[in-house]
């Protein structure tokens, strides 16, 4: 479930590097890949960012792809693929980042 909501990718990169990684980890519940991706930070645009997730995917060992595809559980898995797990995750980091701007603070 992914915890950081619409907070734009302005935002996300002005995080402190803790809540980056933790922004991350929510898209795909993997540690190492949510650092490497936080580090790379910032990202011109929306495009880099979804770039720099896909990369590090497959540098990941088989065990955390497993816990990775474990996190889905409300999507239906009918294969394990890094294709599948790629789109997933870009699902999820849409969801994060939002809007361009991301969404207004209150």
């Amino acid at each position: 479930m992914v915890m950081h909501k619409g907070i734009g990718l302005e935002r996300f990169n002005s995080l402190p590097r803790t809540r980056a990684v933790h922004a991350l980890y929510s898209c795909c519940c993997a540690v190492t890949w949510a650092e490497k991706v936080a580090d790379g930070r910032p990202y011109a645009d929306r495009a880099a960012l979804l770039k720099a997730a896909e990369v590090e995917l497959p540098a990941l060992s088989d065990a955390d792809l497993g816990r990775i595809f474990d996190s889905f559980v409300r999507q239906e898995i009918t294969e394990r693929t890094t294709e599948l797990l790629t789109r997933l995750t870009r699902d999820r980091i849409n969801l994060m980042i939002g809007p361009s701007d991301g969404y207004p603070e209150y």
